[in-house]
């Protein structure tokens, strides 16, 4: 057995997922430590100490099992993957040259603030598939505890405080067998089992025994596993061939999912992540880089960040480097950047013919004359009909309503978006009276305080609302 990986052209398509996998939840939008769903950090992968994990319904372990065929004297690389959390304090610095803590401290293009932060650690070894065959071979590994001091420097280059980082000791053991399997082939059941062993145990250095943030620092953080064979295949778990699927279905898998990774139509790579995956899963082209909060879609997220006050922003940006990156994309965005986000539809492909020529590749069909093309599309509000007046104001309550108008939400019940419950009692001012192809008439509005209420403009983004929904106010 070595420490030494596969290549790493081997995993990299495969990492790109597992990076995805790895910091997936790591800090949610807004970006803020303040934030309710920000207080309560890493939900994915995560392997505690074994004294704290059974009586708080969290795991010390993870094991997968999954089949292989390996070929001639194949060799297995194993790349465990995780985040080992470390506690942030701020201290700010006295006159007399001393620091002491304190809950903020604010510099001119941030307030830095306590946080944990994630580093990223990997295991990594090599083992002959014909050593795992005789006997099971583990991997002990230690993280030892560090503390580490930044410099925090204000405007004029003087030092105004420090940040201290302190991480705990983590200790975990990578185990791995194989087992010939009963099959017309050469294949193997491979069974590999991550284990938290640190001797932590809940009440230790006056924490509280149900305290889990005493337990986070010493715990292993979003634990997923690379897995690739020198030669050979490894066997999909929801579609293996027939005469393996008896040996599939007998693999128990906990707490994770193993799932063939690397290029397309490969089978020589396996990531094994506690979040569950399709064969080959991939990062979407239209992604437009990492953003941390994949129960979103990053249009709605660079959206919504781009909309933060500036002192959100400077909070996100004191909070942790990756959020700072995340302010920094959305502000940057270009517009067709943006608008790659909006409206990619790939399951159209699985019904036509992945291979047949894209629309700029066709011929020339037809004649120019003999086939019609508006020259105004009707879902491209940029380029609809020019404004009619007499369209552009409505009668409400017997008051004329139109762009510029000020009005009372009152939303209706009978709206499903709960949401707009929220704005009852709020006023707003008409941006828009539109007519839908129905006859129905909408009032495109921005909420009056909505320090976002620019940039909604800027984009065409505002609320919408029916006329018996709001009642006229007196005009600014």
């Amino acid at each position: 057995m070595t420490t030494t990986a596969l290549p790493e052209s081997r995993f990299a398509v495969a990492r790109q997922v597992a990076d995805a996998v790895l910091f997936e939840g790591y800090v949610l939008y807004p970006y803020r430590a303040s934030a309710a769903k920000n207080r309560l950090r890493w939900q994915f992968g995560v392997l505690v100490p074994p004294a704290w994990g059974p009586a708080h319904d969290e795991h010390s372990f993870q094991r997968t099992e999954l089949v292989m065929e390996p070929r001639g004297a194949a060799t297995l690389a194993v790349e465990l993957r995780f985040l080992h959390a470390q506690r942030r304090t701020v201290e700010e610095a006295r006159a007399d040259g001393s620091f002491a803590a304190v809950p903020e401290l604010h510099l001119p293009d941030r307030v830095l603030v306590p946080w944990d932060e994630g580093t990223e650690e990997r295991v990594e070894m090599t083992v002959p598939v014909a050593e795992l065959e005789e006997a099971e071979v583990s991997l002990p590994f230690v993280r030892p505890a560090r503390e580490e001091t930044e410099p925090v420097l204000g405007a004029d280059g003087q030092v105004v405080g420090r940040l201290v980082r302190r991480t705990e000791r983590a200790d975990g053991v990578l185990r791995l067998r194989a087992e010939q399997l009963d099959v017309p082939y050469r294949a193997f059941k491979l069974t590999v089992v991550v284990e938290n062993t640190s001797d932590w145990t809940p009440g230790a250095e006056g924490a509280d025994a149900a305290d889990r943030d005493a337990a986070l620092p010493r715990s292993l953080v979003a634990a997923h596993l690379l897995l690739g064979l020198s030669a050979g295949s490894f066997l999909s778990m929801t579609d293996p061939p027939e005469w393996a699927k008896p040996a599939v279905a007998a693999c128990a898998n906990l707490h994770t999912w193993p799932v063939l990774a690397g290029e397309p139509d490969s089978a020589d790579v396996v990531l094994s992540s506690p979040i569950i995956l399709e064969d080959h899963p991939g990062i979407a082209p239209e992604s437009i880089g990492a953003m941390y909060d994949a129960t979103e879609i990053d249009e709605i997220l660079a959206l919504r960040t781009a909309a933060l006050t500036d002192q959100e922003k400077r909070e996100a940006r004191g909070t942790d480097a990756r959020a700072a990156a995340v302010i920094d994309l959305a502000e940057t965005m270009p517009p067709e950047v943006l608008e790659r986000l909006h409206g990619a539809v790939r399951a159209l492909r699985e019904i036509t013919d992945p291979g047949a020529p894209t629309p700029e590749s066709f011929p020339e069909l037809f004649d120019e004359e003999t086939v019609f093309r508006p020259d105004t599309p009707w879902w491209d509000p940029a380029h609809a009909d020019p404004a009619d007046p007499a369209r552009d104001r409505i009668l409400i309550d017997g008051t004329s309503v139109g762009p510029g108008s000020r009005v009372l939400l009152r939303p209706g019940l009978r709206r499903t978006d709960a949401q707009d419950l929220f704005l009852q009692g709020a006023a707003a001012q008409v941006e828009a009276v539109l007519h839908d192809v129905d006859g129905g008439v909408h009032l495109a509005v921005t909420v009056e305080g909505d320090p976002g209420a620019d940039i909604r403009r800027e984009q065409g983004r505002f609320l919408y609302f029916q006329p018996d929904e709001v009642a006229p106010l007196e005009d600014a």
